[in-house]
């Protein structure tokens, strides 16, 4: 039996990009064919933003338009609230935003759902979030057991928490009850669609690889230029100001490479693209992960209903299991569409 694997890919406030592009493909899926993306997902995969959504479809009951509508600017405003400490400079020597605004928001509208929902509705789940003090990636999923009493919000939470941004989470490692400190699942896997894979084999060893497909959502990618030559007499703080390293660290686009080589052809659907003016796209939004002014949001909003005018029949074919084009990756900024690989290409 075929499977389906949604993966949403991390990026703050440009999570927004890719809950609209959702929406428009849930609207399609009710008015045509009578059925839900949650009719047609089987393992949902998420990073930081990303967590936070597919954590949503896979463990809560808000509609998709609900969680489209969580992407607003007076949640925006809630969530990145400035740190405001004394003496300390924000995003140097403490974090730029404070994290209880975040941590309450997530709160409020998950509630007390947990892994154990998302097998309840017949489906699974995995949020990557990263380990500081033990140097390692922890991966909250559903094919474990003891992560099942886990909470959505906190997992989102702790999933989202990206350095220099956020304040890390502590969370209750279940598997040893111990206290772990965790942060954005970004510096390892932004684009968590290879662990996706990766927990498909576990789940379904005896599904034929040719029998997995992968809709994989991106958040729009940085096309903001850094100057070579001076980055050679960059230290940490550079790094951190103009290098942006966190982004540096959390590129997407050699697992969407990955994703293209190991997939059959036809069984993965990557959407993404460069966030500068281009064919649908005449006023393209900031590609920081913390624009959230109204303009920004709306912007963004306009880049997932682009997405969907590109890659919308597709994806909903790819989730009724009717596909049957060529892999396709993220949009040519030359002609506005996506690239086409019927043969895997960097």
């Amino acid at each position: 039996m075929s499977k389906l694997i949604l993966s949403l890919d991390g990026g703050g406030i440009r999570g927004a990009a890719s809950i609209q592009f959702l929406c428009n493909v849930e609207a399609q899926l009710q008015q045509n064919h009578q059925v839900s993306i949650r009719d047609c997902v089987d393992l949902y995969a998420g990073t930081s933003t990303g967590a936070i959504i597919a954590l949503a479809l896979a463990t809560t009951e808000l509609t998709v338009d609900q969680i489209n509508t969580l992407y607003n600017a007076k949640n925006a405003r809630e969530i990145f609230t400035e740190n405001r400490g004394l003496f300390e400079f924000d995003g140097i020597n403490a974090p730029k935003y404070e994290a209880s605004g975040k941590t309450a928001l997530l709160k409020r509208h998950f509630g007390t759902a947990t892994l154990a929902n998302a097998v309840k509705n017949n489906c699974h789940a995995l949020a990557v979030t990263f380990g500081v003090e033990y140097h390692r990636p922890l991966i909250f999923k559903t094919t474990k057991p003891e992560h099942h009493d886990v909470l959505s919000y906190l997992i989102a939470d702790a999933s989202s928490a990206a350095p220099t941004y956020f304040p890390s989470v502590e969370v209750t490692d279940p598997e040893q009850d111990v206290s772990r400190w965790l942060v954005d699942g970004g510096v390892v896997a932004n684009n968590p669609t290879m662990c996706a894979i990766a927990e498909s084999r576990r789940l379904w060893p005896d599904t034929a690889f040719e029998n997995v497909r992968v809709v994989s959502i991106g958040t729009g990618k940085r096309t903001r230029k850094v100057n070579g030559p001076d980055t050679t007499g960059w230290g940490a703080l550079q790094w951190m100001r103009q290098g942006h390293i966190i982004d540096v660290l959390s590129d997407e686009q050699l697992v969407a490479y990955q994703a293209l080589t190991i997939l059959p052809t036809g069984r993965y659907i990557r959407v993404n693209a460069q966030m500068k003016q281009q064919p649908g796209l005449p006023f393209p939004p900031d590609d920081a992960m913390d624009d959230i002014s109204e303009a920004n949001i709306n912007k963004l909003k306009a880049l997932g209903d682009m997405w969907f005018a590109q890659y919308g029949q597709a994806v909903v074919a790819m989730l009724l299991n009717a596909y049957d084009g060529p892999s396709l990756d993220a949009i040519d900024p030359g002609t506005g569409t996506p690239l086409a690989r019927p043969e895997p290409g960097p």
